[in-house]
């Protein structure tokens, strides 16, 4: 694809496609379907079939017919929904749906676009597009499954940028408001093209440690490339090099508001994220500098979501976890975690607070610590080993913070259950409530609405 949209080596890249054959089946892959998957390779040529095949000095007629006849197996009406070889039990998952039918679709649509009357092809005759139309509706409905996945939201992604930029009007407008969402969601993640959010699915990944190493943020780097506003030494990581390559040809661009907002956050912020029965939710407080970000609950080895620490990113250089402040608990069994606890610039969690090598406090007594990161900006820290505590404060006086922090919270057993900022604003929470549950009990008294089963998309507080 690469070497095609910059017109170098063509006559090799057509000699590699030429000789090419499906290294498998499309579905994924299991201990009964062992060559699965190629779904990820159909999603990469059918971009490389609509961009070049109409231009036989790149993409050679005989390459056309091979990709064709050959490379691109999928086609017809009948989408294949379930994982093969299940008997039809197991639905097979979101980032494999949209890449096998997605690219199904596509093929039948370059066909009819290029002279085939052949009713197989015909998407609406076949009823392809209703179906697709209506499994990009329900996503819009329910929400993703695979939520922040490692690595699968990056497939999610590509297979709806081709249908975005190579479906019917219809289509297109269908993928483009599922990419404008989830995109929505990155910005208000993200810190300086860094987040780190509880996700689900592969729970080989639940312990990286990375900030900017997920396939979104690659595609959204390439994405604010294009703003003025951008920085200017943006670099691409090597592992998501080949989905930034979408961002390159994909009609596709960030709308004007969520661009700005991944690059700069204009206010302070609280947004809660729901994804339903038996998953965890995602909450984050942020703002002009700083993004506080919830790290989730495990809801049993078979919801496949990992949680992780709840995180404090700043406008700083850091890229690991450890160059950031976090807390979670109890222990280190992130099964266990429930690390909803986060409210307006204040994160709970039943374990200490890890801050960076190297970070001594500007003010501190015996139970409270005070950091000074910028000119505006001063972190309160209780630490214990089954009580973490961290509250934000704009103020540039960090004596000043801990005489305020410390006159609030005068009773170190009452922080176990209740914290009072220094503006007055009162926290109640648990912090061993059920997985089920927010930590977050009361706020001035005001019960909140902690089945976070139940809790919209994405909310505002």
């Amino acid at each position: 694809m690469g070497r095609l949209a910059l017109r170098r080596e063509v006559e090799e890249a057509n000699a590699y496609l030429q000789k090419a054959t499906p290294l498998g089946s499309v579905g994924s892959t299991w201990a009964l379907h062992e060559k699965g998957d190629y779904d990820f390779t159909l999603a990469a040529l059918i971009p490389i079939l609509f961009l070049f095949g109409d231009d036989p000095t790149l993409l050679y007629p005989k390459t056309v017919e091979h990709l064709l006849g050959v490379l691109l197996t999928e086609d017809g009406g009948s989408p294949l929904l379930s994982v093969p070889n299940t008997l039809g039990i197991v639905l097979d998952t979101e980032n494999h749906l949209l890449m096998t039918e997605g690219s199904r679709y596509l093929k039948n649509r370059w066909l009819c676009l290029h002279g085939s009357s052949d009713a197989d092809h015909d998407n609406k005759a076949n009823g392809l597009e209703q179906w697709l139309l209506r499994h990009l509706a329900k996503l819009g409905e329910a929400g993703f499954y695979e939520f922040n996945s490692i690595p699968y939201e990056g497939y999610t992604l590509t297979a709806l940028l081709n249908l975005e930029a190579f479906g019917s009007p219809a289509v297109r407008a269908a993928a483009r408001k599922l990419l404008d969402r989830l995109n929505w969601e990155y910005a208000v993640a993200s810190l300086g093209l860094r987040q780190f959010p509880p996700f689900r699915r592969q729970r080989r990944h639940a312990g990286s440690t990375d900030l900017a190493g997920d396939y979104h943020t690659a595609l959204m780097k390439s994405w604010v490339s294009l703003s003025p506003d951008a920085p200017t030494q943006l670099r691409v990581r090597a592992g998501g090099l080949h989905h930034a390559l979408w961002a390159c040809w994909s009609p596709y661009r960030l709308p004007d508001t969520t661009a700005h907002w991944v690059l700069d956050k204009p206010r302070d912020y609280l947004v809660r994220i729901g994804h339903g029965p038996a998953s965890s939710p995602e909450i984050y407080s942020g703002g002009p500098g700083y993004l506080l970000s919830a790290g989730g609950v495990g809801r049993g080895e078979s919801s496949l979501v990992v949680a992780r620490p709840t995180t404090l990113l700043l406008d700083d250089n850091a890229s690991q976890l450890s160059e950031v402040i976090h807390l979670a608990g109890p222990g280190k069994d992130f099964d266990t975690w429930n690390n909803t606890g986060v409210w307006r610039r204040f994160a709970v969690a039943a374990g200490r607070v890890r801050t960076p090598t190297g970070w001594t406090p500007d003010a501190a007594d015996a139970a409270w610590s005070v950091y000074q990161r910028s000119d505006r900006l001063c972190i309160s820290v209780y630490s214990a080993e089954d009580l973490g505590l961290m509250h934000l404060s704009d103020s540039s006086n960090p004596h000043a913070v801990l005489t305020a922090i410390a006159t609030a919270n005068p009773d170190r057993e009452r922080l176990r259950s209740e914290f009072t900022s220094p503006d007055g604003t009162r926290i109640r929470y648990d912090l061993y409530a059920p997985r089920d549950r927010w930590v977050i009990l009361q706020v001035d008294g005001r019960s909140a609405s902690r089945s976070f089963d139940q809790w919209p998309l994405m909310e505002e507080l």
